[in-house]
């Protein structure tokens, strides 16, 4: 189990944006790797309700469950390793492993028996170092939708923020307002749910 404190900063990218990054930074197909977030909460959007999230990431064979919460600057995360077992019982019937990420929850008064799963992410991601951070690449499709998106990793918010805006800059890339994913996936669900 491990906490970290994400800063990132994030911009959505037009396909041909997209592309040119792509060329700009020399990427070829086998440096893009694929990873699928399994997205959880109660019915009544606890967690969002409280600016959080709780996913599932495959990375490989790989499966990490990471609780979201809002800290002073960026995001607190808290990351559980879990096994591929674990994983399947908490996509196909909603039960979620024990550990540190079921304590914090319930200590907030959410109940760990009440999250349900509510669908999938894929991205096709490539992650290259630049200037003081990790610049990331994503191409994410979800719910029938696919969007484009540039992430910057930082520890330090200020240095990071003028990289990041000098970064759009030399690329004339528009600074875009972005959600995170989750919240991209959520608006998704119910623009769909809406419309049946």
């Amino acid at each position: 189990m491990t906490e970290n404190l994400e800063i990132e900063f994030k911009n959505m990218l037009t396909k041909q944006e997209y592309e040119k990054l792509l060329h700009t930074f020399r990427i070829d197909e086998k440096q893009i790797f694929t990873q699928e977030n399994h997205y959880f909460d109660t019915p009544e959007f606890a967690l969002k309700n409280i600016e959080s999230a709780l996913r599932i990431r495959r990375k490989k064979d790989q499966f990490e469950m990471t609780l979201k919460q809002p800290a002073s600057i960026g995001l607190l995360e808290t990351n559980q390793q879990i096994n591929e077992d674990e994983a399947a019982e908490a996509i196909q019937f909603g039960r979620l492993p024990s550990g540190k990420i079921k304590n914090i929850l319930e200590e907030k008064g959410i109940s760990f028996t009440a999250i349900q799963y509510f669908g999938s992410l894929v991205t096709k991601r490539v992650e290259m170092k630049y200037e003081i951070g990790l610049l990331v690449l994503d191409h994410s499709l979800y719910l029938n939708k696919e969007d484009y998106e540039l992430e910057y990793e930082v520890k330090d918010y200020q240095t990071g923020k003028d990289a990041f805006i000098k970064l759009l800059q030399d690329n004339r890339i528009p600074e875009r307002k972005t959600m995170n994913k989750i919240r991209r996936f959520y608006q998704e669900k119910y623009v769909q749910s809406s419309s049946k």
